[in-house]
């Protein structure tokens, strides 16, 4: 029986940037079916208890700047720390990518795209001609992807990714849910890989 993970993130997460190679080709070795879940932490946080992060603590901010220089060692990814548009409203950006998952299109690519824009490029993801951009680049068709991420419908699934993820207790993006059980963190590939390697039953609260 083929795995399947439902994938929650946001492209404004630079966890998720630095997370989604690797979990792509985990997913990839494993014959993983995935359900990319973009989600609005606007509405994650104040849910499951997380703060934006120009709320946390100083001593919180800073040590996320270590870690993000540990890690994009680690995975030998490109990242500029403090890109010149972040934060931007991402809604747009992370709608196209629910629709893209609904039309089976290259969502993975789409958004690693997106995360490449934000993370190394310093464009603004918010701006519909960089994300026309992209998804021309894909031989796409921006303006009918573009103006259905618009739609209520589309706005409407992507909070009700947001409520889906409380439900499955992601706290922040990346989060990657198998068997009903999350793995919170792109810092928690090695342990996903474990799980269907082993083919183990999920973990549970006690």
């Amino acid at each position: 029986m083929t795995a399947q993970i439902d994938y929650f993130y946001t492209h404004l997460s630079p966890w998720a940037y630095l997370g989604h190679q690797e979990f792509r080709r985990i997913a990839d070795k494993y014959g993983v079916t995935v359900t990319f879940r973009p989600v609005n932490l606007g509405v994650v946080f104040p849910l499951t208890g997380g703060l934006p992060l120009g709320k946390r603590h100083p001593a919180r901010q800073r040590y996320r700047f270590i870690e993000l220089q540990r890690w994009a060692e680690k995975r030998g990814i490109s990242i500029n720390y403090k890109p010149a548009h972040f934060p931007t409203n991402i809604a747009l950006a992370d709608t196209i990518a629910i629709q893209l998952q609904e039309e089976g299109g290259p969502v993975a690519t789409y958004s690693q795209k997106v995360f490449e824009a934000v993370w190394q490029n310093d464009l603004d993801a918010a701006d519909e001609q960089v994300l026309a951009a992209i998804l021309n680049g894909l031989d796409l068709d921006a303006d009918n992807l573009i103006a259905a991420a618009k739609s209520e419908r589309l706005q409407e699934a992507y909070t009700a990714n947001s409520h889906m993820a409380e439900k499955a207790d992601s706290i922040g993006s990346p989060t990657y849910l198998l068997n009903a059980e999350p793995f919170w963190g792109q810092d928690r590939l090695d342990l996903l890989e474990d799980a269907l390697k082993s083919g183990r039953g999920p973990y549970q609260s006690l």
